[in-house]
């Protein structure tokens, strides 16, 4: 908002929780669902509000929306009360290192079902952490590096080879905005910088975060995946396309 020259790689939170609420809706088929989040922090707050105004715009009820404060590590409180609404799914939009700990302790109290989230879940501390808690769990994020688009399997390859890891979201992020840079620079031909912003706003590029272009907003309009919990793993589930 501060102006024109500004861009943005990271899809926006309201189609995140958006498309959260959609999956769980559709795909889970949950009719009822709880939420959980951090009230100090505007990321995860806002994904749940967006995720509860979207489940019952398709027709879900939520049963339990409850706030935690930041540092907290004892959940049993909210938890409790979420579990005895009885819900479908649980949405929980924080970090990985407290979505961990409400796993575990959400299964504690006997919930069996599934639990969705936001691209805070993405690190490899969310298994390590959650255990079997977080099995068969679901998030939303910005790409998988099971995706077999060659640009994504060259950048897993070398991320790899360089660093002896995969690649997080948010390297994937950091690559893709860069790359979308230089592409307009090529584009523009030149240093000028209004010329670089006015091809920054007619990208139409694939990156290793799928197909990008730019709204009004410089904000960008690609699609988004969901990553599944399966074996202790980040599986690929699907892409949604914005």
């Amino acid at each position: 908002s501060v102006g024109d020259y500004i861009f943005r790689a990271c899809y926006i939170d309201p189609f995140q929780g958006t498309v959260g609420a959609t999956f769980s809706y559709q795909d889970l088929h949950a009719k009822t669902a709880a939420v959980i989040f951090d009230v100090g922090n505007d990321y995860p707050k806002g994904l749940a509000e967006y995720f509860r105004a979207k489940f019952m715009e398709l027709g879900g009820q939520v049963v339990a929306f409850e706030g935690h404060a930041t540092g907290t590590t004892d959940f049993k409180a909210q938890l409790t009360k979420m579990v005895q609404a009885k819900p479908d799914v649980i949405y929980c939009s924080d970090y990985y290192n407290d979505v961990a700990l409400i796993a575990r302790q959400a299964r504690e109290l006997g919930f069996q079902g599934p639990m969705v989230g936001g691209d805070g879940w993405d690190s490899p501390e969310l298994t390590k952490i959650g255990g079997t808690a977080v099995e068969g769990t679901f998030f939303t994020n910005h790409y998988s590096k099971d995706d077999t688009r060659p640009i994504v399997k060259e950048f897993v390859g070398k991320f790899k080879a360089k660093y002896g890891a995969d690649p997080d979201a948010l390297a994937a992020l950091a690559y893709d905005a860069t790359y979308i840079m230089l592409n307009a620079v090529k584009t523009a031909g030149t240093a000028d910088g209004a010329a670089i912003k006015d091809a920054l706003a007619r990208t139409d590029l694939e990156v290793v975060s799928g197909r990008v272009k730019f709204d009004a907003n410089r904000n960008p309009v690609k699609s988004i995946v969901i990553i599944e919990i399966k074996g202790g793993e980040q599986v690929y589930r699907t892409t949604v396309l914005p």
